[in-house]
């Protein structure tokens, strides 16, 4: 059964409203870029498309402008977000500082806990595998969960719940542009030998290097999608 990129963000006692699941599901396909940014989002067809209702649906649309990957314009309705080099950029400096926050209040206030959740998560990443057909490379919904179960645990510690919020809201804004972009760049990384040693640098509660590895991690990624083509 194909897992949700969504999964993470499901209750934990499976009770949703089905404002919820709409969410999840606008969510995902924002994520997986089925919605492309710049798309009008005509509420009739997205109510035949989700089988929902227009309650529900405004709600979840209201909450996707929230946190940014929908657009709400004033007697227009809604669109998704659009995607260029300039938001990218912004996206990536506001991540590097807000991530090295909480990557050293989480290496200075980590106790034994944390130190398991950043192993355990690194294992099953480590482990998760990544798809053989090349197209379905940026889609590989088990393997992004479990990518980010790791970088959110790498931060867990940090002791604002507000700052983990924030974090794993642009976390999702960089999914989507890393799911824009040609794939090939990305079979040539080795991003594991790169999720290892931010991984020991924080354990080993050095976080110079560990926010020097994050960084240049996330930036990485960004110059492979700047490299793309995709984005103007």
């Amino acid at each position: 059964m194909r897992k949700s990129v969504t999964e993470t963000r499901q209750p934990a006692n499976g009770g949703e409203t089905l404002a919820s699941i709409v969410y999840n599901k606008l969510l995902e396909d924002i994520l997986r870029g089925d919605l492309e940014p710049g798309r009008k989002l005509r509420l009739q067809a997205l109510k035949e498309q989700y089988e929902v209702g227009h309650s529900p649906l405004r709600e979840a649309l209201n909450r996707l402008s929230a946190n940014g990957m929908v657009v709400r314009e004033e007697n227009k309705g809604f669109r998704v977000s659009p995607a260029s080099l300039e938001e990218l950029m912004e996206l990536v400096r506001t991540r590097c500082w807000l991530e090295e926050i909480a990557l050293r209040e989480s290496i200075r206030h980590g106790d034994d806990r944390w130190e398991e959740r950043v192993v355990l998560a690194y294992h099953r990443l480590s482990r998760a595998p990544r798809p053989a057909d090349e197209r379905s490379f940026n889609t590989n919904t088990e393997w992004g969960v479990f990518h980010r179960r790791y970088h959110l645990a790498l931060i867990s510690a940090c002791n604002s719940s507000l700052l983990l919020g924030y974090c794993a809201q642009l976390h999702e804004q960089a999914l989507r542009y890393r799911n824009l972009t040609a794939v090939v760049a990305y079979r040539k990384r080795h991003e594991t030998d790169e999720h290892e040693a931010i991984r020991d640098a924080a354990l080993d509660r050095d976080a110079d290097l560990a926010v020097e590895l994050l960084t240049a991690h996330f930036k990485v990624t960004a110059d492979i999608v700047m490299s793309s083509g995709a984005l103007t």
